[in-house]
């Protein structure tokens, strides 16, 4: 079985959904303890990599997966999220191992080699 080194989640708004946004990433921070290891990336106000929105990622263990959907799910507000695994097959953690909370997004995944999406 697979099991990942961490989880990476990415909230994604546009401009009038940012604030939005930024209350969760806020609540993040007001909720998880620095102990947590939450690593909070940097905002993109633009399509980075697969992504086909502005996006901010959020990076936590493998151990905190549960606390931190159940977090993300909850307060979410409307927005996006696309969260996956790493387990170091990017292709599959993005395409095949992915959790949509929200519309489903098309990702580009011709970048990690995905044939159909070339």
């Amino acid at each position: 079985m697979i099991e990942p080194t961490s989880w990476h989640s990415h909230v994604y708004f546009d401009t009038q959904s940012h604030p939005r946004a930024d209350a969760l990433v806020a609540a993040m921070l007001g909720h998880f303890s620095p102990e947590a290891l939450i690593t909070y990336g940097t905002w993109h106000h633009k399509p980075v990599g697969p992504h086909p929105d502005f996006s901010i990622q959020l990076e936590f263990p493998h151990e905190l997966f549960t606390e931190v959907m159940t977090f993300l799910s909850l307060n979410r507000n409307g927005l996006t999220i696309f969260s996956h695994p790493n387990t170091g097959n990017n292709l599959l953690d993005h395409r095949d191992h992915a959790i949509w909370m929200g519309a489903v997004r098309p990702l580009k995944l011709s970048l990690f080699g995905d044939e159909d999406q070339a």
